[in-house]
């Protein structure tokens, strides 16, 4: 049992930190009145004391955490964390522990699904906390953690190589992963920071507009209102959201050392970056054509402007609707719930099996096609211009058919539970890639608020396995990963 200590250290250490987080909602609701102060206390309380007696009791045993530990601190990280970031819904809403859970899951795997409805009358401070959770979520609260947890004296190499994309796992932007970690956290802060400030220009007031620069950056779609952008109404703050979408589904890695470098041909040469603009653009002028050819809407400027907004709200696993896109016809809603399932690139906030990995599934399939015609000859797979290990490529294919194993699994559990087929299909699809809303009715218009306990709990299951890439924590859940 020893042997977990740090791992239980580390996760004190967590807690410690996410408390403070529960401090921002606390002070805004106490300053306003709006009735949820004692949750908030409540909440503080215990995620602080939490932390601190795991820390005190484990505060002797130090060590570097190997690879092993550092798949089990992520996993209860984000299987623990929703337990104290529920409380103030749980508390303050009287929603029952199972829809608290989801909710707080939601958030901070930046999913963005809700049980919630009238988002407008809710206090300000919940709503506040909703979106905190799920901006904090967006990035990745160990790589805050990791930022951190040094001064604490816990190392973060292990945290960190457990928690980012599997792609990336060997990329170095700094000598020191406290310092990358340093680096990603200040160019997700700047960025949104600058969509806050271009939400109040466009007509936002400051609560929706920061509340919402978290949800956008963060590619939640968690709204303040149950309309979401339909609520404005404004093709500017719809351009806008489209703008910091995209700048969201990029790899943050390729931000930092853009601006670091100061250099913006590092974006074209970012492989990944061309494929995701491509692949949406073609979406957008599809889907737009196909509007106008069923005339769903008069003409093709009001057909781009919904095709736009909302394709590339799912596709980059963000959320937001401004129309009940469910309604479109079939084929529509089904392309976009495709395309969150890959269009994301590695290193962003959004979800999905990313970018990246389509690619190299793509030229794989590509180049067993050239060998069934040429069987002798030499197809190296590229990407960037450099040849993929074939290691990689692997790890990519393993994971390809684990991903597909896991959707296909989801989606019989939970027709299985009692759910149509076309609810049961795009729930498991909008969860496992954090995309939030699906289709049938847990669409842009529903929730999940009518899904049974057991379906919930599936869902929320879902989420966590999308956020940890699926393997970290299947890894966790190996008979092998137990045995000294």
């Amino acid at each position: 049992m020893q042997r977990f200590f740090p791992v239980i250290r580390a996760l004190g250490g967590v807690l410690f930190i996410f408390s403070f987080a529960l401090l921002i909602p606390l002070v805004h609701s106490h300053a306003i009145g709006d009735g949820a102060e004692e949750a908030y206390d409540l909440a503080f309380l215990l995620t602080l004391g939490s932390g601190m007696l795991l820390w005190g009791l484990t505060r002797e045993h130090k060590r570097e955490l190997q690879v092993r530990d550092g798949f089990l601190i992520v996993v209860l990280v984000w299987s623990v964390l929703p337990l104290f970031a529920s409380i103030p819904l749980y508390v303050q809403l009287d929603i029952g522990f199972t829809l608290a859970y989801f909710e707080a899951t939601s958030g901070l795997t930046a999913t963005g699904a809700t049980v919630l409805s009238g988002l407008d009358n809710l206090p300000p401070s919940i709503n506040l906390w909703r979106h905190l959770i799920i901006w904090l979520g967006g990035m990745g609260l160990i790589v805050l953690a990791v930022a951190i947890l040094p001064m604490l004296g816990i190392g973060g190499r292990q945290m960190f190589k457990a928690e980012i994309p599997s792609p990336m796992k060997d990329t170095k932007l700094t000598p020191r992963i406290a310092q990358t970690a340093k680096g990603l956290w200040l160019v997700y802060v700047g960025i949104t920071s600058a969509c806050a400030l271009a939400y109040r220009w466009a007509g936002m007031s400051w609560f929706d507009a920061v509340c919402h620069a978290f949800s956008t950056v963060a590619l939640g779609g968690f709204s303040t209102h149950d309309a979401s952008f339909a609520y404005w109404n404004s093709p500017l703050i719809e351009g806008i959201a489209i703008f910091f979408m995209l700048v969201a589904g990029m790899n943050f890695a390729t931000h930092y050392i853009a601006l670091t470098g100061r250099d913006l041909r590092t974006y074209l040469r970012d492989p990944e970056i061309l494929w995701f603009l491509g692949v949406l653009l073609a979406s957008i002028l599809l889907i737009t054509f196909y509007l106008w050819e069923f005339r769903v809407y008069p003409n093709t400027t009001e057909a781009l402007r919904f095709a736009a907004f909302n394709v590339i709200s799912v596709a980059t696993t963000a959320g937001f609707a401004t129309t009940d896109y469910s309604l479109w016809p079939f084929f529509a809603p089904l392309w976009m719930l495709f395309l969150c399932s890959f269009v994301s690139c590695s290193g962003s906030t959004g979800g999905g099996i990313k970018m990246m990995r389509a690619v190299l599934l793509y030229k794989q399939v590509y180049r067993e096609l050239l060998r069934a015609m040429h069987p002798s000859a030499v197809y190296p797979v590229k990407l960037g211009g450099h040849s993929v290990h074939q290691n990689m490529l692997f790890a990519v294919l393993a994971f390809g058919f684990i991903y597909m194993v896991t959707l296909v699994t989801l989606t019989l559990v939970l027709s299985f539970s009692g759910l149509e087929i076309i609810t049961a299909f795009s729930a498991a699809v909008a969860s496992l890639n954090n995309t939030g809303p699906g289709l049938g009715s847990v669409g842009p218009a529903g929730n999940y608020a009518s899904l049974t306990d057991f379906q919930t709990w599936v869902c929320s299951f879902a989420m966590l396995l999308g956020r940890l890439e699926i393997f970290t924590l299947l890894v966790v859940l190996t008979p092998a990963f137990w045995k000294k």
